[in-house]
């Protein structure tokens, strides 16, 4: 088994220390450390974190392999200093069943950039109809204890409340995508000023709060978790900050481009910047950063949606909803969080590792960075600053709203259980 010695990092921001990777664990950490035939990595101020953790990523595979494959995505996966991501159920045929999300998992564990975790669909066929084998896909060799209709909203209430009864068993999870159906016909960006001067469709801000809190009222009921995906208003985070004074076992997630973006970006017309939700406004945008500098969001989950080519340059109304995310997460987060002041780099290692590996039991992922622990470990040049350029993206699809934009940090190393996926900036 291998040793690699990392050089003066800064694990979790802290002071400069040495760590010892041994195999597939952390051997030691402290400082002047050395190691006989080690391969040493002069990480020269650095920041070490422990692998990120992504619970929300569409890898496409098996359906849509011209938007992305497993292997392209967890290559993206990768690059962005990810060590775990968790497939989305939305792929043809439907990640409902257990020999779907067993194929999705076989995958992940064949091309071995990170690992992979099978997200198992709610309804059949995502159809919120019928509830699909929840209990089949947890005891399969995926081991599935996440659930989302992703994509669609489970806009039932008496199968939502099915469904969280059923995870209740063995403590899983439904993960909802928060969108009444009905108060979103037509809609094509965030209802507001904006989309009034534009004469686009609006997406009502109610449309997600709805949802959030019949559905943090039907966890309290049943006892049972639910997470909400993609949260995007700030009266979405005045609901889940309510349930959570109440200890409703709710969590929730917020996306790099939700922390970032608004809804003037439309006024370009680019088909870049639609997305589902769409982007809010810049009050919802600090609020957004507010609440996951507090506790109330979570985590930070990419929503990866990668798109050909086609799907994305042409007109608005005809345009796919999504944007690719893996690769450029961790420089948002560090431009809307850390420069900003609202999270240290410990704080960054929570809401982006630990919390999310926590949330989707994903054992070995999260852990402190510390003796005895998996060599699961991204290390990030954080004094980087550049263009992002979608050019030399790992993942299949483009879809990026960054390109040309300068953005800081680079990851440039990631360890899965000590053996080196990205060195450098370049994949192995």
């Amino acid at each position: 088994m291998s040793k690699i010695l990392i050089r003066g990092a800064k694990v979790l921001g802290g002071e400069p220390q040495d760590v010892l990777i041994d195999g597939e664990i952390i051997a030691e950490v402290g400082t002047g450390l050395t190691a006989e035939g080690a391969e040493v990595v002069e990480a020269g101020g650095k920041v070490l974190l422990p692998g990120l953790v992504d619970l929300h990523t569409h890898l496409r595979e098996p359906g849509r392999e011209d938007s992305e494959t497993v292997l392209t995505g967890t290559r993206a996966a990768a690059s962005g200093g990810y060590t775990a991501v968790f497939a989305m159920a939305n792929t043809f045929p439907v990640a409902d069943t257990a020999g779907v999300v067993e194929q999705v998992w076989r995958l992940g564990r064949e091309h071995g950039y990170c690992d992979v975790r099978p997200i198992g669909a709610v309804t059949v066929g995502l159809e919120g109809k019928k509830l699909a084998e929840l209990g089949a896909m947890h005891e399969s060799a995926a081991g599935v204890t996440v659930f989302s209709d992703d994509g669609k909203c489970v806009d039932d209430a008496v199968i939502m409340r099915r469904a969280l009864e059923y995870v209740k068993a063995f403590d899983g999870v439904v993960a909802q995508h928060a969108q009444e159906p009905r108060l979103t016909e037509g809609a094509q960006m965030n209802e507001g000023v904006v989309s009034a001067e534009l004469g686009l469709g609006g997406w009502p801000a109610v449309a997600e709060e709805s949802i959030i809190a019949r559905d943090v009222l039907l966890a309290e009921h049943v006892g049972s978790r639910v997470h909400i995906c993609h949260l995007s208003t700030a009266g979405s985070v005045e609901i889940v900050r309510w349930a959570k004074s109440r200890r409703i076992r709710v969590t929730a997630e917020v996306t790099p481009h939700h922390l970032l973006l608004t809804d003037e970006l439309v006024r370009t017309y680019n088909p870049v910047y639609k997305v589902n939700p769409p982007l809010r406004t810049e009050r919802d945008v600090m609020a957004l950063r507010e609440a996951l500098a507090d506790g109330t969001i979570d985590i930070v989950a990419t929503d990866h949606a990668p798109h050909p080519h086609e799907d994305k340059d042409c007109e608005w109304a005809a345009a796919a909803m999504g944007m690719v995310g893996l690769e450029t997460a961790l420089s948002v987060v560090q431009e809307t969080m850390v420069d900003t002041g609202l999270l240290d780099w410990a704080g960054v290692a929570d809401r982006m590792s630990v919390t999310p590996a926590r949330i989707g039991q994903a054992a070995g992922h999260g852990r402190p960075v510390s003796a005895g622990e998996p060599a699961n470990l991204t290390l990030v040049d954080t004094a980087y600053r550049g263009p992002v350029d979608p050019a030399g993206f790992a993942s299949r699809s483009r879809n990026t709203p960054y390109e040309g934009r300068e953005l800081p940090g680079r990851v440039t190393h990631t360890w899965l259980r000590g053996k080196a996926t990205l060195v450098d900036g370049k994949l192995t």
